[in-house]
């Protein structure tokens, strides 16, 4: 037998497994180790709004909880693409209730101090602006990255909100919010989340940074409940 002509095939087989592989990491479908896709699995999951910052009313038919690392570059997908989608969509009019809590992934270095900045600008009602400052700062090292920033650089961050810089500086060192952000991990991964950006619509499990197209037809479903 003409061995070339199994090696071939095998070949090929393995190409297209490697092709559709780096296809479904790019788009985002895999946000944390060894987690695949999943959009609006059929079991609903217990998951808790907390005290944590929300967009939108607080009485929303559909309620979205995203837990989220801010320096895990599928969540920054997320907000670059989606997030806004959704707000002038649903959020803006009323509809939808959209919750931010923590998941820093432990080999992303700075994912922990980056939260706890988010939650010291809230002290100064700046939770979203940080937020937004800390996507949108990484996003300009490249989608593909994860950021080179320091926790000077979230100091000057934070500055140039308009911040009080000692209020600022002093909440970020202490460690303040540590704690809350540990208890935000610890929801989710009771919820079932191991990776992220991990989505609960009204309590569907919705994983990966998937398309504005993918929340639309679950969060219209809810609406028609």
């Amino acid at each position: 037998m003409d061995k070339t002509k199994l090696i071939l095939p095998g070949a090929i087989i393995i190409a297209a497994l490697l092709v559709s592989g780096t296809i479904l990491y790019s788009n985002g479908m895999f946000g944390g180790p060894a987690q695949q896709a999943a959009v609006g699995g059929p079991e609903l999951v217990e998951a808790t709004a907390d005290d944590d910052p929300f967009l939108g009313s607080k009485d929303a038919k559909v309620e979205i909880i995203e837990f989220s690392d801010f320096q895990c570059p599928f969540c920054r997908t997320f907000w670059k693409n989606t997030l806004g989608l959704i707000k002038s969509e649903y959020i803006d009019s009323g509809k939808v209730k959209f919750v931010y809590r923590d998941y820093p992934l432990s080999f992303h270095p700075m994912a922990q101090k980056y939260a706890e900045a988010a939650e010291c600008a809230g002290d100064q009602a700046k939770y979203w602006e940080m937020h937004d400052k800390i996507f949108s700062e990484q996003d300009k090292l490249g989608t593909g990255t994860i950021g080179d920033y320091g926790v000077n650089d979230v100091k000057k961050w934070a500055a140039e909100l308009g911040l009080n810089s000692n209020d600022f500086n002093q909440c970020l060192d202490s460690g303040e919010y540590a704690q809350e952000v540990g208890d935000d991990f610890a929801d989710g991964s009771a919820a079932g989340v191991s990776g992220t950006p991990s989505f609960f619509v009204n309590g569907r499990l919705v994983v990966g940074s998937q398309p504005f197209e993918s929340f639309k037809q679950i969060i219209d479903a809810e609406l028609q409940k």
